[in-house]
């Protein structure tokens, strides 16, 4: 190593990511835990976030004097979005790309599942009882989008190709966009809601989109449409979803990610048979922990040789800008 070799912090929750040792030919590597982090700061420049769920990254950062560059292994970085990081000068980056073709699956997934009744035949199937019934057709349903980033234009492509109409709703609204044809406002999201068959939640998790399917949103469905989010578990209220369900004023949801996570065993989402629950795994297919470190290998080669940063995220937007293709 030389004096220029950068320093990094791998912060994980007691599993290391795989191929440590290839981050230690280009760093000199501190591996950490929560418990530890505030010791491993001082003198590091760059911080991997490996155990991306974590908040210890704020009640550490007044140990963080040197850091330089924070990279999550995740695409969203809502934890991160705390008022220290973001009035400093210490760049952020996120692992986009990773996850945007197996989420598309994921959500495809679920569209199937529910059209044509999978989840009442694996119940079926437990209970060894015959029942014939009928299903729905996917082609010509309509999907809207919420979050026009990569993961939602990957979702759009998946969708559009199995026969839906899909349209998009983000933070601009325009025409002829290439993936979506149609994106909505996302002030606009409540008088669009209820043209759809399927609303997919993509977005990130920001100030605006905090709470974003309430009670009042939930009221504008159409109550055979069902709710898919592969975002963040913040941007449904899920007391108001869970009210909705139990109403029958939505037809069901399917979700990945929750305001409590694990999921309580507590939960009235369990019991729920037009509900399908996984656990925050929509994006984690085999071979995905190699992804992630080998993006932050690419962007820690080019940061030791003083190149630009990839994925750098837009602190105040809470996104890497640009994700939106313009018309």
């Amino acid at each position: 190593m030389t004096d220029n070799t950068p320093t990094v912090v791998v912060l994980h929750g007691g599993d290391p990511p795989p191929a440590m040792d290839r981050i230690a030919r280009v760093a000199e590597l501190r591996p950490t835990t929560e418990d530890g982090l505030a010791a491993a700061l001082p003198g590091a420049d760059v911080l991997f976030v490996w155990d991306f769920r974590s908040d210890a990254v704020d009640e550490a950062w007044h140990h963080a004097e040197d850091l330089r560059w924070v990279h999550a292994a995740s695409a969203g970085v809502d934890r991160l979005l705390f008022p220290a990081l973001l009035d400093s000068d210490v760049a952020l980056t996120n692992s986009r790309g990773v996850f945007d073709g197996p989420m598309a699956e994921y959500v495809l997934a679920t569209v199937l599942a529910f059209a044509k009744d999978l989840h009442t035949s694996v119940r079926l199937q437990d209970q060894r009882q015959w029942r014939h019934r009928e299903t729905e057709r996917i082609a010509g349903k309509r999907a809207l989008v919420v979050g026009t980033g990569p993961i939602g234009r990957a979702i759009a492509g998946q969708l559009g190709a199995a026969g839906l109409h899909v349209e998009g709703a983000g933070r601009v609204a325009r025409d002829h966009d290439p993936d979506f044809g149609t994106v909505h406002a996302s002030d606009e999201l409540h008088g669009v809601l209820g043209d759809h068959d399927y609303v997919v939640l993509a977005a990130p998790l920001t100030e605006q989109t905090h709470g974003l399917i309430d009670a009042k949103a939930l009221a504008e469905f159409a109550p055979t449409a069902r709710l898919i989010n592969v975002g963040r578990g913040e941007l449904v209220v899920q007391p108001d979803l869970v009210e909705a369900l139990e109403a029958g004023r939505l037809a069901g949801a399917a979700l990945d990610v929750f305001d409590t996570e694990p999921l309580p065993e507590t939960s009235p989402l369990w019991e729920m048979p037009n509900v399908l629950i996984s656990a925050h795994m929509s994006g984690d297919t085999i071979g995905w922990t190699t992804e992630l470190v080998e993006l932050f290998l690419d962007n820690l080669r080019g940061y030791a040789q003083g190149g630009p940063l990839r994925n750098v995220v837009d602190k105040q937007r809470g996104y890497v800008s640009g994700t939106e293709r313009k018309r």
